[in-house]
């Protein structure tokens, strides 16, 4: 059994080693996830068909992100716990059974409603695309619904792994995930054209579900065909699923909603937002969202303690670590951001116009990377408190807001939904942290904001840092060749990365020690990682 499952250890170790396990094949993931990206990009531009691609996700996200994703792990993990520290692990595996035959009945007929109405949603999804492409969408939306059950039954299963803290196999499913639609563009696309690109996604779900299957055998897991809607711990959860679902029904729903206002203008605008969603994502899942996902059983726990100072001390020492590596990352994206689009995605079809699109959305979403990366762990406070219509109610004014200015700045096209996503977002974080503060009677802020302003000022030195090389290099390199690219971005960024560490060891922030505590640990995991997948 590798370290990184290893329950009986200390917190510090249970957020470092987890939080790590995340976080690597989060890096991992998502650079899998660049290359999909950039395959998909050079074989078929920013045009008609990516579009199409990208709006098909729509009603599955929207399913899925209902039902299953977060709220799953937000309503499930504090109630398992609870019900493995009070009655023992035979009823909480009772628990689990009971939720994840539930949810895949549930996606089940889900789904197929969801290919009975294709045709009458996705005029309302994308009303700017022409027949063709609302034709191809459709396909591509009802082969996608097919991975909606898979996609269930894993993250049940994942849940159950984050309660037992065990965190690789769930981290690997979003890498397994990725190497399907890889896997589909090259295997499935030839044989049946775009459609092939739908049954990649099929794929990597059923990956994504086989991966952690042996795993949650190892924990005494096992299925069985019950449904114990009775059980008082099964209605406790589907009371704090109520309130998740319609805060993540609004977030999934202002999702389709800038899709919709990005089919209205130029081809390609679905796919010139999407893929810079994406490439912001991945400072935010390796993170924001690790460090997110580390924590909240501990949360859970402090919690079920009764412990203040514990559930305090490891809020406000996450916000920090988060903080010290999405600082620094978003001033660099912001600088770079024509740099990361060309590098990333600029070959074959994806043309130059396609990378400035893609640059000015992605200088906007740069902006909005802290609140994104700290959101997750903010909402998963309230979780552990089993409080999830706070979030909900935070989320629906967000979508709400973010409708608003979406009509207000819809002239500015692109550059509008990217500012709009912008003050959205900061009203989500405002709000959060907030109402999290008037609960808790306080988050250590004097700690996060002292800390906080160094960071600050270290990233903007760092850009400016990253922006000056820039300016120093750009008559010595040829900005016409990926070599020219490379080196000038890659220059700007050792120099600002090298300049934010070198002040941070200068201040002394203790975050630097946590950056110790993780690359040792990094080494251990990559000495015993082969054992540990045999295991």
């Amino acid at each position: 059994m590798s370290m990184l499952e290893t329950k009986d250890r200390t917190p510090l170790r249970a957020v470092t080693g987890g939080a790590l396990a995340i976080a690597f094949f989060s890096v991992l993931s998502r650079s899998l996830g660049v290359l999909r990206d950039r395959l998909l990009a050079s074989t078929f531009g920013a045009g008609n068909t990516l579009d199409a691609y990208y709006a098909a996700f729509k009603i599955p996200d929207f399913i899925f992100n209902i039902f299953v994703l977060g709220a799953v792990a937000a309503a499930f993990i504090p109630i398992y716990i609870r019900v493995r520290g009070t009655y023992g692990q035979a009823q909480a595996w009772h628990l689990g059974r009971t939720i994840l035959n539930l949810i895949t009945i549930v996606l089940a007929v889900c789904a197929a409603l969801g290919a009975l109405w294709a045709p009458e949603l996705m005029p309302i999804i994308a009303p700017g695309f022409d027949a063709s492409r609302q034709e191809l969408a459709i396909t591509l939306t009802r082969v996608m619904l097919v991975s909606l059950m898979f996609f269930g039954a894993s993250n049940v299963v994942g849940s159950v792994l984050q309660a037992e803290q065990r965190f690789l196999s769930y981290s690997l499913a979003p890498v397994v995930y990725n190497l399907g639609i890889i896997l589909g563009l090259y295997t499935f696309v030839p044989w049946l054209g775009p459609e092939g690109l739908a049954w990649g996604v099929v794929l990597g779900s059923l990956l994504h579900l086989l991966i952690q299957l042996p795993a949650v055998w190892r924990t005494g897991f096992r299925w069985r065909p019950q449904l114990d809607l009775k059980q008082k711990a099964v209605t406790e959860v589907l009371k704090l699923l109520g309130p998740r679902t319609i805060g993540l029904a609004a977030s999934s729903l202002e999702q389709v909603i800038m899709a919709g206002f990005a089919s209205t203008l130029a081809a390609g605008s679905v796919a010139a937002f999407t893929l810079a969603v994406n490439l912001q994502s991945f400072p935010i899942s390796v993170f924001g969202v690790s460090l997110a996902v580390a924590v909240f059983p501990l949360f859970s726990q402090a919690f079920s303690a009764n412990n203040h100072e514990d559930f305090i001390s490891h809020f406000k020492d996450s916000v920090r670590r988060i903080l010290f590596f999405v600082l620094p990352l978003s001033v660099l994206f912001l600088v770079l951001r024509a740099h990361l689009v060309r590098l990333v995605l600029g070959s074959g079809e994806f043309d130059w116009t396609a990378t400035i699109r893609t640059a000015q959305v992605l200088g906007f979403l740069s902006l909005a990377m802290v609140a994104d990366s700290l959101v997750p762990l903010l909402a998963r406070a309230f979780y552990a408190l089993r409080d999830t219509k706070t979030p909900a109610l935070v989320a629906v004014a967000t979508v709400f807001t973010n409708l608003v200015l979406l009509i207000i700045t819809h002239p500015f096209g692109l550059a509008g939904i990217g500012l709009s996503y912008v003050v959205s977002r900061a009203l989500n974080l405002a709000l959060l942290v907030t109402l999290l503060g008037r609960r808790l009677k306080g988050l250590g802020a004097d700690y996060i904001l002292s800390g906080a302003a160094r960071m600050l000022i270290a990233s903007l030195m760092a850009g400016g840092a990253a922006y000056g090389t820039l300016q120093v290099l750009a008559p010595y390199v040829n900005l016409h060749t990926f070599i020219g690219v490379l080196t000038h971005g890659g220059a700007a960024s050792l120099i600002g990365g090298g300049g934010y560490l070198i002040l941070s060891f200068w201040w002394r922030l203790p975050e630097i020690n946590f950056i110790s505590r993780w690359l040792k640990s990094a080494w251990r995991v990559m000495l015993k990682l082969s054992g540990a997948l045999l295991s």
